[in-house]
């Protein structure tokens, strides 16, 4: 018989048991496995429940934007409105590169894949168009406009492929699986693969696939856009902390 107490208890269950029953617990009180794992289930997803709830709450009590923060959404908002070809109406102005264009690589490329040349030649007619948008949405940011003009080139190389793959992206049609580049041209995953994008066709459209279910409007992606262009990571930038904070801004508004 095995001496149970506080630092004993977990030794031996048979007479952890025995003493329990010895002192009243009622048997019927005991647990078998399965119970034991509902109950623990059971305990968990009210555990979870509790988080969100209280996520919920600190969400909701969220301060409303300040004059400052409430301009900020106006000015990145419109300019991203002025730059976005078709706006809201792209579904109903787009056009389907036919069927028969990029379902199949045919030339080699320059880093070893292969290029559909005539979805490659469709392509590049758009994307001077596609760039010229990003640059202008960043010049209508007073933000940006304050930088030297050397950060402001850095900034916009390397942010310039990545607003245009979310602009993409925010454009991803699921009835007809396709992304509507430059707000006129919709194409398939194939199509922009082989079209010369390869693998980054797969990460764009992924990326749309994810999106689509937020259903984001203006603001949400015009602020989007503004993180991306402010990204004090870009290498040689002279005035990082400045750009960080303005970055930061973006990102609470």
């Amino acid at each position: 018989k095995c001496v149970i107490d506080k630092v004993t208890r977990n030794q031996c269950q048979e007479c952890r048991f025995k003493k329990c029953i010895y002192v009243g617990m009622a048997t019927d009180l005991v647990l078998d496995d399965s119970k034991r794992l509902a109950k623990r289930k059971l305990i968990e997803e009210n555990r979870e429940k509790r988080r969100r709830e209280e996520l919920q709450k600190s969400i909701g009590h969220k301060p409303e934007p300040t004059d400052e923060e409430w301009e900020l959404i106006k000015t990145v908002t419109e300019a991203h409105v002025a730059t976005n070809a078709q706006g809201s109406h792209w579904k109903q102005k787009r056009k389907f590169l036919p069927e028969d264009i990029g379902q199949a690589p045919i030339v080699n490329a320059p880093e070893g894949g292969k290029v559909d040349l005539e979805a490659f030649s469709h392509f590049t007619k758009i994307i001077t168009p596609a760039i010229t948008r990003v640059v202008d949405f960043a010049k209508k940011l007073p933000m940006f406009c304050e930088l030297p003009c050397e950060d402001q080139i850095i900034l916009l190389k390397g942010c310039c492929m990545e607003i245009m793959s979310l602009r993409a992206a925010v454009r991803y049609d699921p009835e007809s699986e396709t992304l509507t580049l430059n707000g006129e041209m919709a194409v398939t995953r194939g199509q922009l693969k082989n079209g010369g994008l390869g693998v980054v066709s797969d990460a764009i459209f992924d990326l749309g696939m994810s999106l689509s279910s937020f259903n984001l409007d203006d603001t949400e992606v015009a602020l989007l856009q503004a993180v991306l262009l402010m990204s004090s990571d870009r290498p040689g930038l002279a005035c990082v902390e400045r750009i960080e904070k303005y970055q930061d801004s973006f990102l609470l508004a």
